[in-house]
């Protein structure tokens, strides 16, 4: 079967097993280039592992020169009647075969990350795997929906403003185009609703749990991403309801540092650069920032993709306790937000239409990013060869 991309708006419907292949090998080599840092974590759970910065934190961990041990938990869907299978299912299976050939230990966890069978399975696992102990948890869990644990019903997140509607573009990757759209403003219940999906009470739910069970080391971490921006993304993003779930979420690190006292342990926010993830690319009015950002940090020569910013976060800033904000947060946001940079990007975007977006920004880079978060878009790769159904069939995390 020859497998193309098949895209509707800002959603891939389909990926590329080879292409995918290419993704993780091309992380892997990057963490492989990291010098030696004292003092990081040997057995490492990452919630939410099959894509973006979960992803990146487990492939810098795990074949970066921390060797870590790690298990992975994500929800992912492989071979069938109804198509190819996720990208993230081929994510989690070439991230094992590459550590069990170096000969690191790693699993993969195949399930609702919320569900308490996927609990115990995790479990389980740090006892058979890692000792009975864990020194970090990340956190990285992007998803629009998560069940009510009483009734089973579920809470679904609303990417909207708050207050007031809020006029901006969004681009369609189908039709390679920049449309104008206006937002309404949230509701109280899809406020609370949104809080409920991305803010941080499930992240302290891990945490309780896996402290209940005495499978957290002495000094054991954990980490959660968060991200800020400009002013120019915040009425849409700091200042909508994404921004008061992340704000719920750095709350609840104070509330996860009370909980690891008694351990030694403490929990971490980092603050990431916007990117082209998976859900990302789902916020309205984020996208031509995107555009905007792309060109001038590529040309200062200050692009990181996901895998440059976890071997950062992890090779330079993990252990630095001075290298925090007057939140203490970890900053791996610092050059999107350097003054020449902003400057620059607002500079683009007061000059950006429908009509010049792909000239005077780098959407090129944009969906170029996007199609490989699927696995196309890799100059390596042969689409036009055939990719053996069979074998993917056989293929299993």
């Amino acid at each position: 079967m020859i497998i193309q991309p098949q895209i509707k708006g800002v959603i891939a419907r389909n990926c590329h097993p080879i292409g995918c292949k290419a993704a993780i090998d091309a992380q892997i080599h990057h963490a492989q280039q990291q010098r030696p840092t004292p003092g990081l974590p040997k057995n490492v759970l990452v919630l939410g592992a099959s894509s973006g910065f979960g992803l990146a934190s487990r492939i810098a961990l795990t074949f970066g020169p921390a060797n870590a041990s790690t298990i992975g938990v994500s929800f992912e869907r492989g071979m069938s009647e109804k198509g190819i299978g996720s990208a993230g299912w081929y994510n989690n299976i070439y991230v094992r075969d590459a550590a069990k050939q170096a000969g690191r230990m790693t699993s993969n966890i195949v399930g609702d990350a919320f569900s308490e069978q996927t609990r115990q399975t995790v479990a389980d696992t740090i006892r058979t795997q890692c000792g009975g102990k864990i020194d970090l948890v990340v956190y990285s869990l992007a998803t629009g929906i998560r069940p009510t644990p009483e009734t089973g019903e579920f809470w679904r997140s609303s990417i909207k403003p708050v207050g007031e509607a809020v006029d901006g573009y969004s681009i369609n990757f189908e039709n390679n185009s920049l449309s104008h759209l206006t937002l309404p403003p949230a509701s109280e219940q899809e406020i609370e609703d949104t809080v409920k999906v991305m803010g941080g009470e499930d992240w302290l739910s891990w945490m309780q749990f896996l402290q209940h069970n005495d499978l957290l080391s002495e000094g054991c971490r954990t980490v959660a991403y968060s991200y800020i921006g400009p002013a120019h993304t915040h009425a849409i993003y700091h200042k909508g309801t994404l921004g008061l779930a992340k704000t719920h979420l750095h709350q609840t690190r104070h509330d996860i540092d009370a909980l690891l006292s008694d351990i030694h342990g403490k929990a971490d926010i980092a603050v990431c650069k916007a990117l082209v993830t998976k859900a990302s690319v789902f916020i309205p009015g984020l996208t031509p920032y995107l555009l905007a950002l792309y060109r001038v940090m590529k040309a200062k020569g200050l692009q990181e993709g996901c895998i440059e910013q976890m071997d950062r976060l992890f090779y330079q800033k993990w252990n630095d306790d001075e290298d925090r904000d007057d939140e203490g947060l970890i900053r791996i946001d610092d050059w999107e937000l350097q003054q020449d940079v902003q400057d620059e990007v607002n500079a683009i975007l007061a000059e950006m239409t429908p009509d010049n977006f792909d000239q005077v920004a780098d959407y090129t880079g944009v969906l170029t990013d996007f199609l490989q978060l699927n696995g196309f878009g890799f100059p390596e790769v042969d689409y036009q060869a055939p990719v053996s159904i069979e074998q993917l069939k056989a293929l299993t995390p």
